[in-house]
Formats: structure tokens, sequence, C-alpha cells
């Protein structure tokens, strides 16, 4: 086990799509042992949910995991958070071309199923609820706008984060997606930012633009500001973002420039409306 070991470590510093093949069969095994170092299998267990490497077998160890009650409660909740990704990638693409999706269409709905019973399990832990809640949205479904209201009017701070991260993927939240703009710590604020970059909500504009401008914004919750930017007022971006291309950090600079171009994709599919109204 020490060299399975040694290999996951290597794998935390090594992008996805450079794992060696063998990659899978490495964490199915830690996955699968119990008698594992929990940090090895949390670790395990988020590397598994990379759409590069997921397949099946590790989309049911993942389920297995979050569904026991003898693991950790961050164990069972890194194991039902390592599914979303898949499970949104199955949601958009459909399961027509059986290339375009790691995972089979029954284990698709084996998650879909499976989180929605853990997330409505009043007995399982907070953490793995709200975490299988999280999960769940990323191929949202009629009953989510009830879990995601209870959530935000439960009062507790941590149910209150999870309403607002879910509300990135689903619809009809854009008057509290600004309250929580203004509300909150900065994981909250930068879970607000995302979700008005998904809806283009025209009224989280002052505060996405604020964010960008002061330079005391902390850097993830910056890059969501500049990406929020192409999608409420693409118009306005390369006016507000340009002071940052000449930053120093160069995931700013990056992301500057994906926005812009984003943004500028964004006009050229409006004007070819305009033209066809016309």
């Amino acid at each position: 086990m020490g060299s399975v070991i040694r290999n996951l470590e290597v794998l935390r510093y090594t992008e996805p799509w450079e794992w060696p093949e063998d990659t899978a069969a490495v964490l199915l095994e830690v996955l699968r042992d119990q008698c594992a170092e929990e940090a090895d299998r949390l670790l395990a267990a988020e590397l598994a949910g990379d759409p590069c490497v997921i397949d099946d077998d590790l989309a049911s160890a993942l389920l297995v995991i979050a569904a026991d009650g003898g693991a950790s409660d961050e164990l069972r909740g890194q194991a039902a958070t390592a599914l979303g990704p898949v499970f949104e990638l199955g949601d958009t693409d459909g399961f027509d071309d059986p290339e375009d999706v790691p995972i089979g269409e029954a284990t698709f709905q084996n998650i879909r199923a499976s989180l929605r019973r853990l997330w409505a399990n009043a007995g399982a832990p907070e953490e793995v609820r709200r975490r299988a809640l999280e999960a769940s949205v990323r191929a949202p479904e009629a009953w989510h706008d009830g879990a995601v209201r209870v959530a935000l009017a439960s009062g507790d701070p941590d149910w209150r984060r999870t309403a607002v991260f879910c509300m990135r993927w689903v619809r009809g939240f854009d008057e509290e997606i600004v309250v929580a703009l203004g509300s909150g710590g900065p994981d909250v604020a930068h879970d607000a930012v995302c979700a008005a970059a998904s809806w283009g909500v025209a009224a989280a504009w002052p505060h996405v633009a604020a964010l960008v401008r002061s330079p005391e914004t902390g850097k993830l919750l910056l890059l969501a500001a500049i990406d929020a930017v192409a999608s409420i007022r693409p118009d306005e971006a390369a006016e507000l973002l340009a002071p940052l291309t000449d930053a120093e950090d160069e995931d700013v600079v990056d992301a500057v420039h994906e926005a812009l171009a984003l943004a500028e994709a964004d006009l050229d599919d409006d004007w070819d409306d305009d033209e066809f109204d016309d």
C-alpha cells in the first residue's frame, strides 16, 4: 500500500490529463480499503471525481462511501461532492454517444437517486446531507427549488452557504443572490458571484464591479468577479477589466483574457440576433 500512497501524492501535484493509465485502479484500491488512512481516502475521493479518471467503478465506490454510516462525515461528504462534476456532465451531454460521458446512464441514474435519498435522510449527518444537495443540483430537477428555499430559511450558516452554492445551478433566485452578495463571509460572496454569473443577474453588477476595482478583493473572489463581468455586462467588460491586463498574477491575467473573449463572443451573438430580427 505504501507505493499506492506515494502515487496519490504524485497525482495531487500533476495535471489530471497527465495522470498514468492505472490511476483509476490506484484510486479504487484506496477508496475500497477501509483500513487505509483517513487522509489518503479523502484525497483519493477528491481525485476520483475528476472527469479525466472517473468511471462506473469509481462512481460506485464513491456512492458506497457516501452512504456508509461507519465512515466519517468528512469522507462521506467528500465522496458526495466528488460525484458532482460527472453528474453535471451526464445531464449536459446525455448518453446518445457513450464517448461523451465517462459513466453509463445506469450509473448516472443511480447517482441521481442516491444523492436525493441522502439529502432527504433527516437522520444522516448535516454535512453529508448538504454535500449531497450541492452535488445533486448539478443536474437540476423540480424538487431542488424547494430544497434550496428550505436550506436558505433554516438560519444555519452552513445550510445558507449550501443554498447560495446551489443557486449557481437552480434558476429563480436572482433577488436572493443579490442579498447574498452583501452578507456573509467571503465564501458566501464567492458562491453568490458565481451564481450571478450563471444567470447574468443584472442587479448584481454594482457589487461585482466594485469587487473587480478593489485592491482588497481576495484572489478567488476576484477571479469569480472577472468571470461574472462578461456574463452580466459584456459591453462594459473591456473598460472595467483593462487595468487588470497588466496584473502581476498570471491567473488573474488569464482570467481577464478569457472573460474578454467571452464578452466579445456574447456581443457578436447579440449583433447577429439583431441583424436577424431586422
